[in-house]
């Protein structure tokens, strides 16, 4: 099992980021060019709630399902991968109040890649590039959210 950590702060409150987190529309906002994420079917996030896409890297697409729990209205949720390219994929976003307009968003993912082909190659190259990934989330949340 691999673990992967990601934490950033956000001047906004924290009812700020975890409204913007609940939004059905961040996940797009959040994936960085040049994946292209397609809704199949999203659900208000809610406990057990889901959402299937795919994430589209040029002509490739990964197909992925993840349910949701743990959801606490300003504290966070957890997304656990149903179906996609690995074999086991639990994603824990939390958020923590610091100051009265300042935020800390952690993000901790367990994860074991996929096996075989293509499964193995495409969760080996998300799991090496999510430090990528997770510092254009930060970027992006930051420029959603951020009090001026």
């Amino acid at each position: 099992m691999k673990t992967y950590t990601h934490n950033f702060q956000v001047r906004a409150p924290i009812e700020h980021v975890a409204e913007f987190h609940r939004d059905t529309r961040a996940l797009k906002q959040l994936t960085p060019p040049p994946l292209i994420v397609q809704f199949n079917e999203v659900q208000p996030l809610d406990e057990g709630s889901v959402a299937d896409f795919t994430m589209w890297l040029g002509p490739f697409p990964i197909h992925w399902v993840a349910s949701h729990s743990d959801v606490e209205a300003s504290k966070g949720f957890t997304d656990t991968q149903i179906d996609g390219p690995f074999d086991h994929w639990v994603h824990r976003h939390s958020f923590a109040s610091l100051e009265e307009n300042l935020t800390e968003v952690k993000d901790h993912i367990q994860a074991r890649p996929g096996k075989g082909f293509p499964r193995g190659l495409v969760s080996r190259f998300m799991w090496l590039n999510l430090p990528i990934l997770f510092a254009y989330r930060a970027w992006r949340t930051k420029q959603a959210v951020e009090t001026k």
